[in-house]
C-alpha cells in the first residue's frame, strides 16, 4: 500500500482552495489528480480535518461482530455446530448472509477454532511414528516404505541385438519411438535407426 501524500502538500491545497482557488486549478499546480484534490477540500469542510485517513485494517467485520454474543453463545450451546449451520441461522434469525470463509475468520478472532477430526487411527500394516531408536542411531527419513507401484515403476529401455550405432543411436530411435503419436512404435523406431 502506498504512503499517503505529505501533510504540508495538503495544508497548501486547501489554503489555496480556501483563499478561492478551483480545486482543479489548485490540482495543476500542485501536480496531483483534480479528483484527490476535490476529495481533500470535501474531507476538509465534512470534518475540519487535514489529515489524511487511517489506511488499511479490517473495514468489513463489523457485520458480524454486531452478532458476535449470538455466534459465541451458539458455539457454547451446540459444541459440534459448523460454520454453515452459523451462517444459515444468521440468514435465517437476521437476514444477513456471511460466507464460511467469514465466520470462520469471526471464530479465530476470538481464539475458537479446533479441529474436529480425532487424530489418524495407527495402522496394522505400516509404522506412522517414529520408533525409538538407540542413542545416536540415525533415524529413518520416511516412516513409510517405499514401494513402487505400477505408475511409478520406470520404464524399461528396448535393447535391439546388432545394434550398429551402439547406445546413442538405440536411445535416440527409443526417444523418437516414445515422442510420435499416432504411429506404430516399430515404423518410427525403424525410420530412426535407417536416418
Amino acid at each position: 500500500m502506498t504512503k499517503p501524500l505529505s501533510s504540508d502538500l495538503r495544508e497548501r491545497l486547501i489554503e489555496a482552495v480556501a483563499a478561492g482557488m478551483s480545486r482543479r486549478a489548485a490540482a495543476d499546480r500542485f501536480g496531483i489528480a483534480a479528483s484527490t484534490a476535490v476529495k481533500w477540500v470535501r474531507r476538509w469542510r465534512d470534518t475540519g480535518s487535514k489529515a489524511p485517513r487511517p489506511q488499511g485494517g479490517d473495514k468489513r467485520s463489523d457485520r458480524i461482530e454486531a452478532r458476535a454474543k449470538e455466534i459465541l453463545g451458539l458455539v457454547a450451546e451446540t459444541h459440534d455446530i459448523t460454520l454453515s449451520e452459523i451462517a444459515s441461522h444468521l440468514e435465517r434469525r437476521h437476514g444477513e448472509r456471511f460466507a464460511q470463509s467469514t465466520v470462520w475468520r469471526f471464530l479465530d478472532r476470538h481464539a475458537m477454532t479446533f479441529k474436529k477430526k480425532p487424530r489418524t487411527p495407527a495402522s496394522r500394516s505400516v509404522r506412522t511414528s517414529p520408533r525409538k531408536d538407540k542413542l545416536g542411531a540415525p533415524l529413518r527419513q520416511s516412516l513409510i516404505r517405499s514401494v513402487s507401484s505400477s505408475s511409478m515403476r520406470p520404464v524399461r529401455r528396448p535393447r535391439w541385438p546388432g545394434c550398429a550405432g551402439g547406445r546413442g543411436v538405440a536411445r535416440a530411435a527409443w526417444v523418437r519411438s516414445r515422442t510420435v503419436i499416432g504411429r506404430p512404435r516399430h515404423s518410427s523406431v525403424a525410420s530412426g535407426l535407417a536416418a
